[in-house]
């Protein structure tokens, strides 16, 4: 398995449907919001209005950009679409032709729903860090691949007022009714 060391190859092996089991560490008395959830992955090729959309409401020449990806979430038992109208938008701005680090413009943040833009740089090992700077939160998310079809999410939120929150994920990618189909019809071949 070869680890992504771009943004925008980062987004092209997370592409798809993953199975996500979250756990949630409050430092205070807010309820626990571990669970299992749905997420939904695109990749946005650069002349996506939606890319065009974000690095607007950023003041950022839409020209900079080289793509990027839609996120969308949904409870792991819910059975309607996801709603598209819901989904986070993230667009890449590389700081060079190397693309191991660069700005992450985002139409919502995770943890204020307001456009925000982060940093984020590749380790040699392949990690993925994402720094964001809200108005009243920070926050940091390291993500890695274990395999092709396993990834790793762990992040950190520091509040104004000390409180922190930590999450930990793990990603299984989801296989497709197409793939699931393929491999039923090898099984009955054999």
């Amino acid at each position: 398995m070869q680890p992504p060391l771009t943004m925008i190859d980062f987004f092209r092996k997370s592409e798809g449907t993953w199975f996500t089991q979250r756990t949630v560490h409050h430092f205070d008395l807010v309820a626990d919001e571990s669970g299992e959830s749905n997420l939904y992955i695109s990749v946005l090729e650069q002349t996506d209005p939606r890319v065009k959309t974000v690095c607007e409401q950023q003041g950022i020449d839409p020209a900079k950009a080289i793509g990027g990806a839609s996120f969308m979430w949904q409870a792991n038992q819910d059975t309607a679409a996801p709603n598209p109208d819901q989904a986070a938008v993230l667009v890449d701005l590389p700081d060079d032709a190397s693309g191991r680090s660069g700005k992450l413009l985002r139409n919502q943040g995770y943890v204020e729903k307001i456009p925000v833009i982060s940093r984020y740089w590749f380790g040699q090992d392949g990690i993925l860090t994402i720094d964001t700077e809200y108005e009243q939160n920070q926050g940091q998310e390291r993500c890695w691949f274990i395999t092709d079809d396993f990834r790793v999410r762990a992040s950190t939120i520091r509040m104004m007022n000390g409180v922190y929150l930590m999450t930990y994920c793990s990603e299984r990618r989801c296989v497709s009714e197409q793939t699931l189909a393929q491999m039923v019809q090898h099984h009955l071949a054999r």
